[in-house]
């Protein structure tokens, strides 16, 4: 028996594939805002990933509670004012600096 290419099991795989692509890119975030607080630009440039799915992993960690906004600040790369996060839970008891 020949499986075509629009069976369940076949997408079921291919899916499979990219959630373990997306849970490394996570984890890679994840560890990066855990080195050193930063804006969501430059840990993009760091890791190589698009800022537009950092941005999906951090409103997710917001939700969970995972992560903390330190401050409002310059961005080091776009020189504009950007939210400077960190998942360091060392780091979450710092109030909220606005400039």
């Amino acid at each position: 028996m020949v499986k075509t290419l629009n069976t369940p099991s076949n997408s079921l795989h291919k899916r499979q594939g990219k959630d373990k692509h997306f849970e490394v890119q996570m984890k890679r975030v994840f560890a990066a805002f855990k080195r050193k607080p930063s804006t969501m630009l430059m840990v993009s440039i760091e890791t190589g990933i698009l800022r537009a799915n950092i941005c999906r992993y951090v409103a997710k960690w917001q939700k969970q509670g995972s992560i903390h906004q330190l401050k409002q600040g310059l961005c080091k790369v776009s020189k504009h004012r950007a939210g400077y996060y960190t998942t360091n839970t060392n780091l979450f008891t710092q109030p909220l600096k606005l400039f």
